[in-house]
């Protein structure tokens, strides 16, 4: 039975690894196990140790505590649904920030707009 800490950690994992634009291939390269095994952690079917969460940290340029970011709410049921769960919108987002800032502003203002006549 997964354990609500193995998955958020998971998750937290997949996010980050998400974010920089890193497959699971190459973590597990980065680390030195098999990408099936950074499936089993992202999914939370297998525990994360300490001494891999660290190598994984590393290797996805965090401090071992971005793992744990969010989890007192969570567990107080205070996380109503994780946005970047969605891969689009991990995607979006990742276009968002690559845009430069003036622009990013512009855009934000429009989506603000637009969002408020649907």
């Amino acid at each position: 039975m997964k354990h609500s800490v193995d998955v958020h950690v998971g998750k937290r994992i997949r996010h980050r690894r998400w974010m920089i634009g890193v497959t699971q291939q190459q973590l597990a390269d980065k680390v030195g196990i098999k990408f099936q095994q950074i499936q089993k952690y992202e999914t939370g079917m297998n525990r994360v140790s300490a001494s891999r969460l660290w190598d994984i940290a590393h290797a996805l340029d965090v401090p071992v505590n971005f793992f744990f970011e969010g989890l007192h709410e969570q567990a107080m049921g205070e996380i109503e649904g994780d946005i970047l769960a969605d891969k689009e919108a991990l995607q979006l987002v990742r276009a968002y920030y690559a845009i430069p800032e003036t622009q990013r502003r512009q855009i934000f203002e429009l989506a603000r707009v637009l969002s408020n006549v649907a």
